[in-house]
């Protein structure tokens, strides 16, 4: 990355996560290559279209923290392992640089490289029917066999079961959040939220800090469907958030399926309806997505193939572990524990214990979290 493209993201980060500034706003500040300024003042943001409130907040900002100054504007991000991506980074998705407002900033946390693989969304209601229990895992699972990445939103319901499906196969999962990238909604999800942060892929749009308010969700819906090269609706009523995404989908010329339901069920009104008007493809297992989709066939295969020869470097590349960094991965895998914990189970002398889980982490065999906790990985 070069300095102008480093500074072009920070500012952007900074513009970001102020409250009250939106894409447009931020649109105008890269139109007029703020990052060039080196003071915000009330007078240069409204130059730029800024409305007051908005510029009044962007100059109390910089006076608070000159943004030019610091490595990254978000220190509150690297603290829970996440990282923020702009269009100014190379692994930010290819496929959000298609739609006409795509995020300034994506949060995300956990496999970076599934932003790249080719995606389908699994969406429906947070309340289904056994029928669509079952047709959201089974559809799930085999995408992810095929090597598909599934998307969906960590909702209750239709999602959670695409993600539980999704989450152990070739193609993986990636769950866009309506809130913070630190926090898990619906509560009662946490479980799977982390599960997802550890072998899958996090991400939102939403800065950390930011109270959760209805207009979040249509925000996620349409993260959800840009991901997606095609999106498939399960259950859901003629006015759910899964329909929401997708009218996103359509909107980006983007693929629509749905699974056919029981026309006396009002869970399937949504689909039913959406495959009546032509405006989704009726599809009952992966390859019906996969014949459509004629160019996934090919992808696949170059993925699949990439993924082998990856796995076989890192098995010659792998690591050795001593004793006693393997004793010390032994009591993290029971649960996570502090550095005097492990200290008390294993006897090291501190500073032998503070080397040994050094080059654990190095190894990326375990990994330190807030609070000055450890994981295995």
């Amino acid at each position: 990355m070069t300095k102008k493209q480093d500074i072009r993201r920070q500012m952007v980060i900074a513009f970001h996560e102020i409250p009250g500034i939106g894409w447009h706003a931020i649109q105008k500040a890269v139109h007029h290559e703020f990052w060039n300024k080196r003071s915000w003042s009330i007078e240069d943001l409204l130059a730029i279209g800024l409305h007051r409130g908005q510029a009044k907040a962007a100059a109390e900002r910089y006076a608070e923290r000159p943004w030019i100054l610091t490595e990254d504007p978000s220190e509150a991000v690297a603290a829970v392992n996440a990282i923020a991506l702009t269009p100014y980074d190379t692994e930010y998705p290819k496929i959000l640089r298609e739609i006409a407002q795509p995020p300034w900033v994506l949060y995300a946390r956990g496999r970076l490289e599934l932003l790249q693989r080719p995606a389908i969304a699994v969406v429906g209601t947070r309340v289904p029917t056994a029928y669509g229990r079952q047709s959201a895992t089974m559809l799930a699972q085999e995408l992810s066999s095929a090597g598909l990445t599934v998307v969906s939103g960590l909702a209750k319901g239709v999602d959670s079961k695409a993600h539980e499906a999704a989450l152990y196969g070739a193609g993986g999962t990636i769950a866009v959040l309506p809130t913070p990238i630190d926090k898990c909604y619906p509560t009662e999800n946490l479980s799977l939220y982390h599960k997802i942060a550890e072998h899958g892929l996090l991400v939102s749009e939403t800065p950390i800090g930011t109270p959760l308010h209805p207009g979040q969700f249509p925000q996620r819906n349409r993260i959800i469907a840009a991901l997606s090269v095609g999106t498939v609706i399960v259950e859901g009523a003629t006015k759910s958030g899964s329909l929401i995404t997708a009218q996103h989908a359509m909107d980006m010329s983007r693929e629509l399926f749905a699974i056919p339901g029981p026309n006396l069920s009002p869970k399937s009104e949504g689909p039913n309806a959406l495959i009546k008007r032509g405006e989704a493809k009726l599809i009952s297992c992966v390859e019906d997505i996969i014949d459509e989709l004629n160019w996934l066939p090919e992808a696949l295969k170059a993925y699949k193939e990439a993924d082998a020869a990856n796995k076989s470097e890192q098995e010659l590349n792998k690591p050795e572990l001593t004793p006693e960094e393997s004793k010390l991965i032994a009591f993290l895998r029971d649960q996570p524990l502090s550095i005097n914990e492990l200290h008390e189970l294993s006897a090291f002398p501190f500073g032998h214990l503070n080397a040994l889980l050094l080059n654990l982490c190095i190894k990326r065999k375990i990994e330190l979290q807030p609070g000055s906790i450890y994981i295995a990985l």
